[in-house]
């Protein structure tokens, strides 16, 4: 087995000095090095370590290496295979939603301390690698134009049955490659959570993928593998008994002083 801690110190150790051009801003959609993403995804944490610190010593800053990690993150849940064990799921999201929490703060407050969690979500995203074994396919644009109202209807109608995984990926995809409108797909994820007996790991996914998606402004494809993440998850976790919205809709009724039991 690979030592992980002693690899992780050894790296720690030569990092004071590679903050220089953490000033907090924004990383924008030229952050995501496609290369630099490969090699996270690949099962060589040294070659991984030594290709992050590669990179911020030829001028990386530590915020557009934070926003590479948590977009390899995402790739694990819209690569995760259908055939693992449930529950890893969740392996998946705690690896992203940790990645996209450390992106968070170095947009905000970027330290050393905080660089080193991005090699920590680093070696968590080798570590989940088991998880892409196999490795489910990610949809890619067919040239179609869909109708952008139905694809939306036809996303709810998916999530209306168990483990639609893919083809709620394959929907969306085809509606954001196609040139609809991702304002428009947003709400509808929101609306497809909120309408579910939602838990925190669910929410915790929609909103790093949503969070996500507005930091990647002008990297499209980027942007739609990351609501592939989350649609996936959504997918895979729906439909729940939906107990909440009807509590809601009692609320709401007393609220508006009507009688719920007459007669």
């Amino acid at each position: 087995p690979v030592d992980l801690v002693a690899l992780l110190e050894e790296m720690f150790a030569e990092m004071g000095g590679e903050l220089r051009g953490a000033a907090g801003e924004d990383a924008g959609a030229a952050a995501v090095d496609d290369g630099l993403v490969e090699v996270l995804l690949e099962d060589d944490p040294q070659a991984t370590m030594t290709a992050m610190m590669t990179a911020l010593r030829d001028g990386l800053a530590p915020v557009a290496l934070a926003q590479t990690v948590a977009y390899a993150a995402a790739l694990r849940i819209a690569r995760f295979h259908t055939s693992n064990e449930f529950g890893d799921w969740d392996t998946a999201l705690h690896t992203f939603t940790f990645a996209n929490a450390i992106h968070q703060g170095m947009r905000r407050a970027p330290s050393v301390e905080l660089l080193r969690g991005v090699f920590d979500a680093a070696m968590s995203i080798y570590l989940d690698r088991f998880l892409n074994i196999p490795a489910a396919r990610i949809p890619t644009a067919n040239g179609q134009t869909p109708d952008d109202a139905a694809a939306l209807d036809e996303l709810r109608a998916l999530l209306d049955r168990q483990q639609q995984v893919n083809q709620a990926a394959r929907v969306l995809a085809d509606y954001a490659y196609g040139g609809g409108d991702h304002a428009a797909l947003l709400a509808q994820l929101g609306a497809l959570l909120l309408r579910e007996d939602r838990d925190f790991h669910t929410i915790q996914c929609v909103e790093a993928a949503m969070r996500q998606h507005e930091l990647l402004d002008g990297n499209p494809v980027a942007q739609t593998h990351v609501l592939i993440a989350a649609i996936r998850y959504l997918a895979a976790h729906a439909p729940t008994v939906r107990a909440q919205g009807q509590t809601y809709r009692i609320a709401s009724r007393l609220h508006r002083g009507e009688e719920l039991f007459e007669g």
